[in-house]
């Protein structure tokens, strides 16, 4: 048992030595070394270490836990290519802040952030025109990539308390999926509808600037498992 433990930790910072040297690497090239690295087996223990190379901490326990197929380092690498098609469509969008992350089953997700400040009005989760032109061109990158599965998130600041920022957070969140759903998007691809409140920020909450980064609505695409099985088959385009 114990010569497995090494052999496992000997992957896990094999993969973590290619991963640091990698930041200008595109998609396709990192998914064939997290394939080839990870597969279904070890996945939990090198997700959780490319999170904290890439600063996406707990990204991966949120999207893809419930895909149980086997992935290959052929499959990470054509998986890579099609995540690669998804961001460059998602960051023609105006307002859209798009970043690649690693889900739970070691395969590049795409993580789009929308500010609230720009959706929505203080305290509102109406959702302003300028947010529906946004998610009209996003819903059409959904639409084009219907394989993936999508989730989304909403987040707020610390001003306030979680009795009213929990609840904005899910109606924020919940008004982004509904407009979504309204342009055609199907109901079976929205896996994940969230809100967390003030819980997750991603800068300081001490100054108005960090405030503002803090409310955000995020959504992710990320391999379904139909999207990994036509990989593994090599039917994914």
């Amino acid at each position: 048992m114990k010569r497995n433990f090494v052999k496992s930790l000997c992957v896990v910072l094999s993969a973590a030595m290619l991963l640091t040297g990698c930041a200008t690497w595109n998609n396709t090239a990192k998914g064939g070394v997290i394939g080839a690295a990870g597969g279904a087996a070890g996945g939990a223990a090198i997700g959780a270490l490319i999170g904290k190379l890439t600063g996406n901490v707990g990204v991966g326990a949120a999207i893809g836990a419930g895909v149980g197929t086997a992935v290959g380092a052929g499959t990470g690498v054509i998986i890579g290519r099609r995540m690669d098609k998804a961001a460059a469509a998602a960051a023609a969008i105006e307002n859209a802040k798009v970043e690649t992350v690693t889900d739970a089953n070691n395969l590049t997700a795409v993580k789009v952030t929308f500010s609230s400040g720009l959706m929505f009005d203080t305290n509102k989760y109406n959702l302003k025109r300028n947010a529906m032109n946004d998610l009209n061109d996003f819903s059409n990158v959904l639409l084009e990539f219907a394989d993936a599965d999508v989730a989304i998130f909403g987040h707020t600041d610390s001003t306030g308390s979680d009795q009213i920022n929990d609840p904005l957070s899910v109606n924020r969140a919940n008004a982004v999926a509904d407009y979504l759903l309204s342009r055609g998007v199907a109901p079976t691809q929205l896996k994940t509808v969230e809100g967390r409140g003030s819980k997750e920020p991603v800068a300081d909450n001490g100054t108005s600037a960090g405030r503002a980064e803090n409310r955000r609505v995020e959504i992710y695409l990320y391999a379904s498992e139909a999207m990994i099985n036509a990989a593994n088959n090599g039917a994914l385009e």
